[in-house]
């Protein structure tokens, strides 16, 4: 596959901007970048074009995307390293390679293009596909197994509190009668359920009936949002002094985890009553822009998938003891 393909497979969100703001962290010739998820490499490129002595360490739980990220960065020979698993590990990250704290931390959350596009992972609805869902396809869970053991309170749980989803008590009752005959394998099979209960009104309705269940199991198979409340501590324990975190969240679950931790380390922990604030108190990040910012009206025409994005952005003013 070549870098146009790769190129047409995902294009980075908020590219430019996101090169903006990390660029002060990565002045050094000695800086290195923790790319959290790797993906196809759009960011890490960017980035490794723009600045001539950087170091990128990608993270990445899909074996697929390391392979294809891989050969899209091969230019860049040994200013990029490769790492399989899951962006709370960026310690480990950082120490197999030799460094002890990272000069900028990206995180581009949720499911690559690649992976929803790619007919036979199962993460979408719009393709007849076995129901695996698993971002790291050599390990764990697959949605089927999921949706054939979980009970159906559990399957309620998820559906409503990942997918937000308001028929989510009744579509984990009709999963359950359906699974006791026929096992359900297929995204086909999952999303016919859902559609004959979740009501799509033409012109009112947003988006497929089988939108936020889909998401809700690919968060429950990857853990995704348990993974992220141990990845932002350790991304800011893992920053230098001015290092800089910036996070890309897709759905509300992600960004209020990302902006409470991010908040709470920029905000000092002494009591309210105390007349002076001891070094131990004092925060560790600084907000380098206030609040979320959005894509522009301009880049969620070029690029739909940034219509949704909240990016956060903050750096690091003191170590922690």
């Amino acid at each position: 596959m070549t870098n146009k393909n790769l190129e047409s497979l995902h294009e980075p969100v908020m590219l430019a901007r996101t090169l903006e703001l990390l660029a002060p962290a990565l002045a050094s010739d000695s800086a290195v970048l923790v790319d959290c998820t790797l993906g196809l490499g759009g960011h890490s490129e960017a980035f490794l074009n723009s600045f001539e002595n950087l170091t990128v360490i990608g993270i990445d739980r899909d074996l697929l995307a390391l392979e294809l990220a891989g050969k899209r960065l091969e230019v860049f020979g040994s200013r990029v390293k490769y790492f399989h698993g899951t962006y709370e590990q960026i310690p480990e990250a950082l120490s197999k390679f030799g460094f002890s704290e990272a000069s900028a931390i990206l995180m581009d959350l949720g499911v690559s293009s690649m992976q929803i596009d790619s007919p036979d992972r199962g993460f979408a609805y719009s393709f007849d596909a076995p129901l695996d869902m698993r971002m790291d396809s050599s390990a764990g869970e697959t949605a089927a197994e999921l949706i054939a053991t979980a009970s159906e309170i559990e399957l309620a749980r998820i559906f409503k509190e990942y997918g937000e989803e308001r028929f989510a008590k009744k579509i984990a009752t009709e999963i359950v009668s359906r699974r006791a005959s026929t096992p359900i394998v297929s995204s086909k099979q999952l999303a016919g359920i859902i559609s004959k209960i979740v009501p799509f009104i033409p012109g009112k309705s947003s988006g497929h009936p089988a939108k936020r269940v889909f998401q809700a199991l690919r968060i429950a198979v990857n853990q995704e949002l348990e993974i992220l409340e141990s990845a932002i501590p350790a991304a800011i324990n893992a920053l230098e002094i001015g290092g800089r975190l910036l996070v890309l969240a897709y759905h509300s679950l992600e960004d209020r985890i990302v902006k409470q931790a991010i908040v709470q380390a920029a905000t000092s922990s002494a009591p309210i009553d105390l007349p002076f604030e001891l070094p131990e108190h004092a925060p560790v990040l600084k907000l380098v822009i206030k609040g979320a910012e959005q894509a522009t009206l301009q880049e969620i025409a070029a690029n739909p998938r940034s219509a949704s994005v909240r990016l956060r952005v903050a750096e690091k003013i003191r170590k922690v003891a």
